[in-house]
């Protein structure tokens, strides 16, 4: 499929400006005018909506339109990371502009910029504390009462501490989302080692955690491995510079934008080429050279076959390999004895052998050639081993520690372990953590396996985000107490004890979203924040103090030394964060608001460029490297081997308690139709060699699967996000969100749909083992015929969409099976489960 069949423009999913806050009563894209001289020749700078034209400014000269402000924030919905100038008019947004002098977003933004102001101006913000007064847990009748928020935090330090004194700290657990502050998590991990939880969680395992898992075992580093835009080292252009673009489950036109054109630039500017591996026809997919549609959650047979192809025709890079790689003999060796060829991995994936064998050979003689890869890999139950058999990919053929190659696996950025200061206090012994991944709260709740958790509090939405939203709902009504933070009443809040109000991302400062390369910005508050709430740092570090007054055991000088009240000023906390983090001395407050661009970590001192590369053979990143740990000095790879590990005996010891092994074999989910290996869990828990904080289920591989299932549920359903309108669920709060996106379109090949006698716009509903929810058919040629596509995302409580008449719809995870997940990361399996297809 040639890129250019389908009339995609960059036009279609980037924008040069956007107007929020004026009109926000009536949710309309404005006519808006661009960061950049507009012209009529339909240009990035054309203003979006005015449909071509002379690009005059009518707000030029307007007395009532002209800022007195512009501040420089950044947007909170994507790992883009965009810059947004925000004009300001006596305190209100008048517009939200891109930044012109970033080389990367050249001035660029998406729909969502516009839908930042809508956070802030929306009658359906939190704005003060709540606490249950009555009605059952999760009923839309409970009733809340506004409190104080000394009130607030003092219930939640009793409760903690009622369970502390009583010998249950471990049943306290917190599940942190990626919209806090940069550094929260590290407060977080601070107070639940002092309290004696080990059950401080992140969102890696909703998200994207497999891939940085399997870069970190494969390099020693779990970062994507290459920057976009120019290396300040080199002076030479990174991901842009590719001759070849291998994207996997990733649909980056609708989920980073603005990236994406960068790459899209670069690829124009040096005949790159792009093949993108998705069931369903993207945006994305449009824009490819060649787009390949295998089954879903059978991406790691595609990979072990070019892999193959790879090594038997030895189009491998010799040279590097014999100097950087340990395990290529073994890995050969095990290719030849699974015959993982390209004729096999057709009958797996529905890809024609010829397809997997011109993807093997273009991808191994491009020359740099870079891997992408985000959520369609995550969301496999296998996800950790399939982006092993990437790295590998880029390791045999030498595109790993090159400018415009790399293994680019989305989400897995810094920051993350931030460091604070020492801490001067005795720490109680600490037991096993749950296994990882915070949908394992509702097995802990529900069979008190290995323990039952008692408090929870959450950052993000568990009952739109977990899998198998039915049994997460039955536990969360068990759960003895709950603390819900957030901007809106969203399902999770139903639930909940207490209710924290926080910040959006225009309504505070600090380091917030990061672009995927490693790359972040300080963001200055553009807004007043609404009513009482607060960011999520200055909530942690007032329940600390809460802690404090309450706490019998602990002295409260040690409370208020762990957290000092200084670091209510993030400006503060993120100077600790500065001198004490490994490969962040140069990442200063000054030095990131003086640029227009982000600054990538690791980057040791202020006169450093900070890296685009890893291991780029460079003195600039063997300085980074020892500043990560003195014992680097000298290392290319930060490998115990200093090379890249595909196999050792120490690899394959490691991995062989959970059932996996450093040379991975194929399995699939039991519910891809074919009846292929598969797995099946052992009842007991081990140690997880990759989070060795928590325990796992072992797994035995190889299983043979069964089809049993697809008698009553023949097709595969997978779940992603509805477009490029959406991120997460909090969009579905905006007036413009909804209208542009607010139904939810279930994408059915027509031939599927024509045998159930399913029409384009009829109303259908989509079944699984687990339930069923609803949503409007759309039929669409690029879709596989045995699969299904159904928009996550939606919830019951999601009021803004009343507006326009739109449906409350019951959260897509509902259908996935949340006891099958990847043991090793705690990926859940959102990208296929057993479904079918009815008229409603």
């Amino acid at each position: 499929m040639k890129h250019d069949q389908h009339g995609l423009s960059r036009r279609g999913f980037v924008r040069g400006s956007v107007v929020g806050g004026a009109c926000l009563g009536t949710p309309v894209l404005l006519p808006v005018v661009s960061a950049r001289a507009a012209d009529a020749s339909g240009s990035p700078g054309e203003p979006s909506g005015t449909g071509g034209g002379s690009g005059a400014d009518f707000t030029d000269q307007s007395a009532a339109l002209t800022p007195d402000k512009t501040v420089a924030t950044a947007c909170q919905f994507c790992n883009s990371n965009c810059r947004l100038n925000v004009d300001l008019k006596s305190g209100r947004v008048l517009a939200v502009r891109g930044e012109d002098s970033d080389p990367v977003q050249q001035g660029q933004v998406c729909v969502k910029a516009e839908l930042m102001p809508q956070l802030v101006y929306n009658t359906e913000r939190l704005t003060r504390p709540l606490r249950r007064v009555s009605g059952a847990k999760g009923s839309p009748h409970s009733k809340f009462e506004a409190v104080s928020w000394e009130e607030a935090l003092h219930t939640i330090a009793k409760k903690f501490l009622a369970l502390r004194d009583a010998g249950q700290a471990h049943t306290i657990a917190n599940r942190t989302t990626g919209r806090m502050p940069r550094g929260t998590g590290s407060l977080v991990a601070r107070m639940f080692a002092m309290l004696g939880s080990p059950n401080n969680t992140d969102v890696g395992p909703v998200c994207n955690d497999a891939g940085g898992n399997a870069l970190a075992m494969t390099f020693g580093l779990g970062n994507f491995t290459n920057g976009y835009g120019t290396d300040g080292a080199t002076g030479k252009d990174d991901l842009g510079s590719a001759s070849h673009y291998l994207f996997l489950g990733t649909n980056q036109a609708e989920t980073h934008p603005v990236t994406f054109d960068y790459l899209l630039r670069g690829r124009k500017e040096n005949n790159a080429t792009l093949t993108v591996v998705d069931p369903r026809l993207t945006p994305t997919g449009a824009a490819a050279d060649r787009w390949v549609a295998p089954k879903p959650h059978t991406d790691l047979a595609l990979l072990l076959a070019m892999l193959h192809h790879i090594v038997q025709e030895k189009l491998y890079d010799k040279a590097f390999v014999k100097r950087w790689v340990a395990g290529f003999d073994e890995l050969r060796r095990h290719l030849a004895k699974h015959q993982y060829t390209p004729e096999w991995a057709a009958k797996v994936t529905g890809v024609k052998a010829d397809v997997i064998t011109k993807m093997a050979v273009e991808y191994a003689k491009a020359k740099p050639a870079a891997i992408f890869c985000n959520a369609g890999i995550s969301h496999q139950l296998g996800a950790f081993d399939t982006y092993r058999v990437a790295t590998f990919l880029a390791a045999v053929t030498g595109n790993i520690g090159q400018p415009g190659g790399g293994c680019n696996f989305m989400h897995n950025t810094w920051p993350g372990d931030l460091h604070l200061p020492p801490l001067d206090a005795d720490l109680p012994e600490r037991r096993e953590a749950l296994p990882v991944g915070p949908d394992y709260f509702a097995e802990s709740i529900l069979t008190d396996n290995p323990y039952r958790l008692r408090a929870v509090v959450t950052q993000g939405n568990p009952l739109v985000s977990s899998a198998n939203t039915t049994k997460v709902k039955k536990a969360f009504e068990q759960l003895d107490f709950y603390v819900y933070t957030g901007l809106f009443m969203e399902e999770a809040a139903y639930y909940a004890d207490i209710i924290l109000p926080v910040c959006s991302g225009l309504e505070m400062e600090g380091v917030y979203m990061r672009r995927d390369d490693r790359a972040i910005r300080w963001q200055d508050q553009a807004v007043d924040r609404v009513g009482e709430s607060r960011p999520d740092w200055e909530i942690w570090v007032g329940l600390a103090h809460a802690l404090a007054e309450l706490d019998s055991r602990r002295p409260a000088a040690e409370w208020r030394a762990a957290f000092p009240e200084r670091w209510m000023n993030y400006r503060e906390l993120w100077d600790d964060f500065v001198t004490h983090t490994p490969g962040v001395g140069g990442m200063t407050r000054a030095r990131m608001r003086q640029r227009t661009e982000p600054l990538r970590w690791p980057c040791p001192t202020e006169d450093h460029p900070g890296v685009s590369t890893l291991y780029l053979d460079h003195p600039s990143w063997y300085q980074a490297a020892e500043s990560l740990d003195p014992a680097n000095r000298g290392k290319r790879f930060l490998t115990p081997s200093g090379k890249v590990e595909i196999s050792t005996p120490a690899l394959e010891k490691k991995l062989a308690v959970t059932g996996h092994s450093a040379l991975p074999i194929f399995y699939t989910h039991p519910e891809v139709t074919g009846r292929n290996p598969t797995l099946s869990y052992s009842r007991k828990f081990v140690t997880n060699p990759i989070n060795p904080q928590a325990v796992t289920h072992p797994v035995r591989l190889g299983v043979p699967g069964s089809d049993a299932v697809h008698r009553d549920f023949p097709l595969m359903g997978m779940t992603g996000r509805p477009s490029v309108v959406h991120f997460a669920e909090v969009t579905h709060w905006t007036p413009t969100g909804k209208q542009l996106n607010g139904i939810r379109f279930i994408q059915i090949h027509p031939d599927t749909a024509r045998r159930s006698g399913i029409a384009d716009g009829d109303e259908v509903t989509v079944e699984s083992p687990r339930g069923s929810v609803t949503g409007t058919a759309l039929l669409w040629e690029g879709i596989r015929a045995d699969t299904v596509f159904v928009p996550n995302t939606f919830g019951p409580a999601q009021k803004q969409g009343d507006l326009f008449d739109d449906p409350r719809y019951e959260a897509a995870n509902t259908l996935p099976d949340d006891r099958f997940y990847d043991n090793l990361s705690g990926q859940q399996a959102f990208k296929c489960f057993a479904c079918r297809v009815v008229k409603a």
